[in-house]
């Protein structure tokens, strides 16, 4: 799985520390032993996880920003735990509600010896660090106006909030502009090796500057 795991990465263009493939199929090994015993994920199939949660993850790499990132309805530990493995430098909180998957992401960190992981079991809206966050990141949550409700304050005056969708959300777009929210966005569309061109988009929010 290691070398399997190596030319997918490879496929996304992205230079990752030495290990991060053999990291990352420890990751995948772990998550379907636990997902046999406790319900963590929908996708059984090895291969599918590899897609749909190492490689959609791993494809919002290039829009992370500053040290802080804070991942918001974490599940068991994506999109936070593969940024972790292959960007060390950075500080991940991995925020969920959901006490099972919190406690997996809370051991495969530990199994993984990511020491730039820290896990929480709350909701974002309770969710108070005491401090902002470079960027917030949040994968398949919620509609844009409610993740802004959810977890907007989360993110610094110059911070980023970087939402994970498929397919170009034109309707939440819409809602956005019709609640005349304080934000600003740009959309990107996403690369994932393995999955169709125009599925994966990342929308990249930014607090609107006062006039």
């Amino acid at each position: 799985m290691t070398a399997e795991i190596q030319n997918a990465l490879n496929g996304l263009g992205q230079s990752t520390p030495e290990g991060s493939a053999e990291k990352l199929g420890l990751l995948i090994d772990e998550l379907e032993r636990w997902n046999r015993k406790v319900n963590l994920t929908a996708i059984r199939d090895k291969q599918e996880m590899i897609r749909s949660h190492l490689l959609d993850s791993l494809a919002a790499a290039p829009l992370l920003r500053g040290e802080r990132v804070l991942d918001v309805g974490t599940g068991p530990g994506f999109p936070g735990l593969p940024l972790a493995i292959v960007q060390p430098e950075r500080q991940f909180t991995l925020l969920d509600s959901n006490n099972r998957k919190i406690m997996f992401a809370q051991h495969a960190a530990g199994l993984l010896g990511l020491g730039n992981v820290s896990t929480v079991k709350a909701r974002g809206e309770d969710y108070a660090p005491g401090h902002g966050f470079d960027t917030v990141i949040a994968r398949a949550l919620a509609a844009m106006p409610r993740l802004l409700e959810i977890a907007g304050h989360h993110v610094r005056e110059d911070g980023v909030f970087v939402a994970l969708k498929g397919r170009y959300p034109a309707d939440e777009l819409e809602q956005l502009v019709e609640l005349d929210l304080p934000w600003s966005y740009a959309v990107t569309e996403l690369d994932v090796p393995g999955l169709e061109m125009g599925s994966r988009h990342a929308v990249l929010l930014h607090r609107a500057k006062a006039d």
